[in-house]
This record gives structure tokens, C-alpha cells and sequence, in this order.
């Protein structure tokens, strides 16, 4: 697993896309090893922004780098990030460990320092014990857990997270945040997680970008961007008129 500090900075300079409507345009540098949440209104290009910084989309213009690489041109199996999705992309007829041995090797080829990896970030989650399991044995956080298990074991130094735990109920969610700010506090991560709940930001995240119209209109600290004295667009979005 990462040391503490092995995060490295996102840098995302001019960066131009479209799905065949207008286009979005992305400016925005995210510090090494920090926990940035990212919200907006839906189709503002949260996810879409995540996409580009993974590879699963091709930017029309400009440049991303994560550290001091340039990783625009790079497939998404070769850049330093890991995601985690809403969906947990599980594999049903893998058990557990098989599912994130999968970040090791898509092969499942796995020696014994593959084995110990898995065998620690399942202790990190804390799925210890249930390795054999199937999905279908599992509650909706522990599924979750696996997921998260599957990108410490790429041991790479981004984490993108797309709201992951959007469809938990409030109590395993809080879990969860907890989970991801414990880990990131481990592994010294750059993690950069997509919320539509400005408490889930609160309760994890230091910094946080505002996403509207496919553009970042604000960056800053969460504490002062969700507060009452916040930007007028974050305070239509949350709903406060006053």
C-alpha cells in the first residue's frame, strides 16, 4: 500500500469536451494528497470530469496531468488513478478476494505479494473474514467495500470516487465517508469524490469544487463555499434564496 504523502497533484488546464451539444470547458488544480468534493447541479459535468481525469473520455483540447506527467494520451490502464463507481461493477461468480484480486491482475495470475495486498486492503475495509464470499451474499456497504478494496490494491496515487454512496441509506453512507476519509488519511491519496449532498462534503472533504454548466465556478474551501456567505450560485443550488 501507498505511504502516507504518495498523492500526487491533478492539474487540468484548458480542457475542452462535448457530447455533441455545447462544450464543456475544465480549469481547475487539485493539491497533492488532499480530499476535494466536487457537486453541482445534474448534468453540470461532475462526472464527465471525473471521466477525462480517468481516460474514459477523450478531452477536444487541452491538457491533464497528475504530477508531473502528462497523461492526456494515455490509455485509461495506464494512468495513476483508480474509481470507484455508483455501480460496484462487481464480477456475480467471483467470490470476494477473486473480485479485488481483479485490481492486481485482470487475469486473476496472482502470486503471493498479490495475495498479502488483498488480504491487507480487505483488513483496510473491514471484510477480513469473508474473502469466499459472493456479491449476492453481501449488503449493499460491503459491496461497496470490495470496490473500494479493488482500487487500494492498483495502489495508485488518484482515487476518483462518482458517488459511490449515493443509493445507501444514511447511516451505512456516513459509514462509508468515514471509511474513505480513514483510508485517505492512511494511504496519503489525492482523492476527488462527486456528491450532490453538500453534509457528505462537510463531514469529509477540506476542499470543494462547484461545477455548473460544464465549467468550475468556484474552488475553495468547503467551509466557506457551503456557509452562508458562499458564492450566490452555490447558494441557489442549495436552495438558499435569502
Amino acid at each position: 500500500m501507498s505511504a502516507t504523502g504518495q498523492g500526487q497533484a491533478i492539474r487540468i488546464e484548458n480542457v475542452a469536451f462535448s457530447y455533441g451539444g455545447p462544450t464543456m470547458q475544465f480549469d481547475l488544480d487539485v493539491p497533492a494528497s488532499t480530499l476535494m468534493a466536487l457537486m453541482g447541479p445534474s448534468g453540470s459535468g461532475k462526472s464527465t470530469l471525473l471521466s477525462l481525469i480517468a481516460g474514459f473520455e477523450t478531452p477536444l483540447q487541452g491538457e491533464i496531468r497528475i504530477g508531473d506527467i502528462d497523461i492526456t494520451p494515455l490509455q485509461p490502464a495506464a494512468r495513476p488513478v483508480s474509481m470507484v463507481f455508483q455501480e460496484n461493477n462487481l464480477f456475480a461468480h467471483l467470490d470476494v478476494a477473486a473480485n479485488v484480486g481483479l485490481g492486481r491482475s485482470p487475469s486473476l495470475r496472482l502470486g503471493a505479494a498479490d495475495r498479502e495486498a488483498i488480504a491487507m486492503a480487505l483488513a483496510k475495509v473491514g471484510l477480513a473474514g469473508k474473502e469466499k464470499r459472493l456479491p449476492r451474499e453481501l449488503s449493499g456497504g460491503e459491496r461497496q467495500r470490495v470496490a473500494l478494496a479493488r482500487a487500494l490494491v492498483r495502489d495508485k496515487p488518484v482515487l476518483l470516487l462518482d458517488e459511490p454512496f449515493a443509493s445507501l441509506g444514511p447511516a451505512l453512507r456516513r459509514d462509508m465517508l468515514e471509511l474513505v476519509a480513514r483510508l485517505h488519511a492512511e494511504t496519503g491519496m489525492t482523492v476527488v469524490m462527486v456528491t450532490h449532498d453538500p453534509d457528505d462534503a462537510r463531514t469529509v472533504a477540506p476542499l470543494l469544487a462547484f461545477l455548473d454548466e460544464g465549467r468550475v465556478l468556484e474552488f475553495g474551501k468547503t467551509s466557506h463555499i457551503l456557509s452562508e456567505y458562499g458564492p450566490d450560485s452555490v447558494r441557489r443550488y442549495l436552495g438558499d434564496t435569502t
